[in-house]
């Protein structure tokens, strides 16, 4: 269907049943992808913690010390981080998919020389090359489900989708403590190869371009080949908006919010120190179970099955806070101001540090390993809350810039992950197992208010906003 405008015919679909349309996928592919996709994201985030349980293998083939191996988690988490600033005007312009595709072969090629490499340097440039490829993957794969599932029955597969960038960073020392018990180190590496080749060739069979704009712009010059008109284009192609522009964009407004939005600020600082400390417990934990009760690589890596399960519990219960806020919806008339999203974020607030504060009172000899275990339910359960409402508030409370205001949280979050592990094992040797986890308890004790305040006075401040939505 075309509609005039002017002198162009502009494209659009021929009605809601349109099969070209995403949103009429068949229902079936629709949760091929979503499964696909999310187990994509958790091959991806695994990827980064899993080079934790390397270290004993590669300081003596490489010659260098603990301090350097844990770089490998660094600088992959911080190409996370830069990657969307980069990449993800790209999908604008080209598409989702083959942005998705292309990523995440990137993703998979850098892989070889990571696991392959002779000397430790090429082995750190391409751990950050590698996070940098699988960063576009996670920036633009969510978008793709919001594409093909209506508005009304998104939720449960964005649930899904969610979930698997929480629950992969702690994968990661659960496989790779088992390979690095029992065989050598470079398998870590060869292990996720195989596994980023068997999603690469799902990803190419059966998921495909969904991005309305872009399957639009496809409508118009198939259009233009068949009649020679000239006048047929896409409300894209209209727009005429430069890559270039997009670029700037992406590039300079997250910073933008950073410095001038406090509510920006203050909750990107909140999930990056939480993803920050989780980073740093996938050298901090291993110590303290290690030193505390005698365990092996591969039972360490069984150790963060406490914050796991805390994870899977709290992606469980967002039917409860989805049902809160459309009762909140329904009392203001049908839509609830974006502060109600962060009612989740004030259990997490409180859950985080409590998990914490458990987990370093607990983790003595003369306690059962299981309790400090089991103590980290409370903060993986605290994670999840804290970054579900953070992202949908961001989204909501910032809808004229959401894209910016997400890539400002994931730039600030990778900074914090990627710093946190370089100093973890070194506070643990100095202040011990209540010393450690008591401090990381307090420095998110003082995050605690920042829900309730903003839950509070959120609205007052987004009147003074000039990014903020009304």
């Amino acid at each position: 269907m075309a509609d005039k405008e002017g002198s162009e015919f502009v494209v659009k679909w021929d009605g809601p049943d349109d099969p070209g349309c995403p949103l009429n996928t068949p229902t079936w592919r629709k949760w091929a992808m979503t499964i696909i996709l999310a187990v994509s994201c958790q091959c991806v985030t695994c990827c980064s913690s899993m080079a934790g349980s390397t270290y004993g293998g590669m300081m003596p083939e490489f010659g260098v010390s603990r301090e350097v191996c844990v770089l490998s988690i660094s600088l992959f988490v911080a190409g996370l981080g830069v990657g969307p600033l980069f990449l993800g005007p790209v999908s604008e312009f080209i598409g989702r998919a083959r942005v998705m595709h292309v990523a995440f072969l990137a993703f998979f090629l850098f892989n070889f020389p990571v696991a392959f490499a002779n000397n430790i340097a090429v082995h750190l440039i391409f751990r950050f090359l590698t996070g940098f490829g699988g960063s576009a993957f996670l920036s633009v794969s969510g978008g793709a489900i919001s594409d093909v599932f209506p508005n009304a029955k998104v939720g449960t597969p964005m649930m899904i989708f969610s979930a698997a960038p929480f629950i992969g960073p702690v994968l990661g020392p659960l496989i790779s403590g088992f390979i690095n018990q029992n065989t050598y180190w470079r398998w870590t590496y060869y292990v996720i190869i195989i596994w980023a080749f068997v999603m690469l060739v799902l990803l190419l069979v059966f998921v495909p371009e969904t991005y309305d704009p872009e399957l639009l712009r496809r409508r118009a010059v198939l259009k233009r080949k068949e009649t020679g008109d000239e006048r047929y284009k896409s409300p894209r192609e209209l727009a005429n908006k430069s890559f270039s522009s997009a670029l700037s964009h992406s590039l300079k407004t997250p910073f933008v919010l950073l410095s001038t939005q406090l509510m920006v600020l203050f909750l990107d600082l909140w999930s990056a120190i939480i993803l920050g400390i989780l980073y740093l417990s996938f050298g901090g934990v291993p110590y303290v179970f290690r030193t505390q009760y005698g365990f092996d690589l591969q039972q360490s890596g069984l150790a963060f099955l406490g914050i796991g399960l805390g994870q899977v519990i709290a992606v469980g219960t967002q039917p409860y806070f989805n049902r809160k806020y459309r009762e909140t919806a329904k009392a203001a008339g049908g839509l609830a101001p974006p502060e109600a999203r962060l009612v989740a974020g004030m259990y997490g607030a409180v859950l985080a540090p409590l998990g914490l504060l458990l987990f370093g009172l607990t983790s003595f000899p003369n306690v059962p390993w299981i309790i400090p275990i089991l103590s980290t339910m409370f903060f993986g359960m605290g994670m999840v809350y804290a970054y579900t409402s953070t992202f949908t508030y961001l989204v909501d409370a910032y809808r004229p810039v959401a894209a910016s205001a997400l890539a400002s949280n994931s730039f600030l979050r990778s900074a914090f992950a990627a710093g946190f592990p370089l100093f973890g094992n070194q506070m643990y040797e100095q202040l011990g197992a209540v010393g450690g986890s008591c401090l990381l308890a307090g420095l998110m004790a003082l995050c605690i208010p920042l829900p309730f305040v903003f839950h509070k006075i959120g609205g007052r401040i987004r009147e003074r906003s000039a990014f903020a939505a009304s």
